[in-house]
């Protein structure tokens, strides 16, 4: 395993990070424990050290698996990372309440790399609201957290504003080679490092959008390469050519995606790239935003939705629509597996989604152009 170091608190981390997201489960979106558990116990002994999780990941159980997946000796060869949802929080007694639930889930005594979940505008005026800065300077001087960062949603000159309110420990971003111009983007990867961050990377594959079924035009480019790599490797080499990257979460579910990554990512030539690369990488980005009408990463935090409808999922099958030339069996599938009253016409256009879209997505919009794209 390759490893980086987060210059400013002196802390060695593997290159690759397991994200807690994205874990598997089974018909009833529990998460299955005990492949959980394998998958992260495998990652650590491969020389992961960096484990990411949150509150309302999987509805909780993401803490509470990790908690025991971290047994047995497990925990003391990590970093372990979660993040404080401010929004949650009626008041001041509300955040701290929200911070035990953690730490008893968990059933640790201490958070190594605790951070502001998701920070945009409306989070940050909460945060200062509640005085939560205070708070965690409080729980670092106990010894129960070690260091404070925050992860952040919102625009290039807000993530400035933000970096700049506080002498951070670090900070998370999302950055792909498809969003590097989205959000913080590579100009905030480097205006953070600048100022002695080491900054973790989330959404390194978007999601898996990176990998899944590759659209026959970006598999096209990809097959000009002259060393043949697979998407993830694309990626994260892209990623790891950035001094500035200290570590990428990837929210892997399956012993596959696992050992593919860790391959990956202990490679010793894993951040090297030609110029040539570089250039073909810019030329995939450049067809996937072509192609792709709305860049969802399937992080759910938009749900659950008033109307029972799954919105990334019928995102998902928009965009395929788009990418895949409106072939005619992702309508099919659509009308398939999209229950009755939980088609994207039945979006009432509420827009509570869009209030927790960590990616600004105009929500309602999409709903209605693949209500009209699919006709219903």
């Amino acid at each position: 395993m390759q490893y980086r170091t987060f210059k400013k608190i002196n802390e060695k981390t593997s290159l690759l990070g397991m994200g807690c997201m994205r874990l598997p489960i089974d018909s009833n979106d529990t998460v299955k424990e005990e492949e959980t558990i394998r998958i992260i116990r495998d990652a650590i002994d491969g020389g992961v050290n960096y484990v990411d999780t949150a509150f309302m990941y999987h509805n909780g159980q993401s803490e509470k698996i990790l908690g025991k997946a971290l047994k047995d000796g497990y925990r003391e060869k990590i970093l372990l990372a979660d993040k404080m949802p401010i929004w949650f929080a009626k008041d001041e007694d509300g955040m701290r309440t929200i911070f035990e639930k953690q730490m008893t889930r968990l059933d640790t005594d201490c958070i190594d790399m605790y951070l502001i979940h998701n920070v945009d505008r409306g989070v940050w005026k909460r945060v200062q609201k509640l005085n939560l800065i205070p708070y965690l300077e409080e729980l670092k001087a106990a010894g129960r957290i070690r260091h404070i960062g925050f992860s952040f949603h919102d625009s290039y000159d807000f993530f400035l504003e933000v970096l700049d309110a506080y002498d951070w420990d670090f900070c998370q971003i999302q950055l792909n080679f498809m969003d590097k111009n989205h959000q913080a983007g590579v100009k905030g990867l480097k205006a953070a490092a600048e100022r002695g961050l080491g900054v973790v990377i989330m959404e390194p594959l978007k999601g898996g959008r990176i990998t899944d079924a590759v659209p026959p035009t970006v598999q096209k480019i990809w097959d000009e390469a002259p060393i043949k790599r697979t998407p993830a490797e694309w990626a994260f080499k892209w990623l790891a050519n950035m001094p500035e990257v200290t570590v990428m979460l990837s929210g892997m579910n399956a012993e596959s995606q696992l050992q593919e990554n860790m391959k990956t990512l202990s490679d010793e030539h894993v951040a090297d790239l030609t110029q040539e690369e570089k250039d073909l990488i810019d030329r995939v980005s450049d067809e996937y935003n072509r192609l792709i009408k709305y860049s969802c990463t399937g992080c759910n935090y938009c749900m659950p939705c008033p109307q029972k409808l799954d919105i990334p999922r019928i995102l998902r099958y928009f965009n395929d629509w788009n990418i895949y030339e409106q072939n005619p069996s992702t309508k099919l599938e659509y009308t398939t597996w999209i229950p009755a009253g939980r088609h994207a016409s039945d979006c009432i256009g509420c827009k509570a989604c869009e209030e927790k879209c960590p990616q600004h997505l105009p929500i309602s919009q999409a709903m209605k152009e693949a209500a009209e794209a699919m006709g219903v």
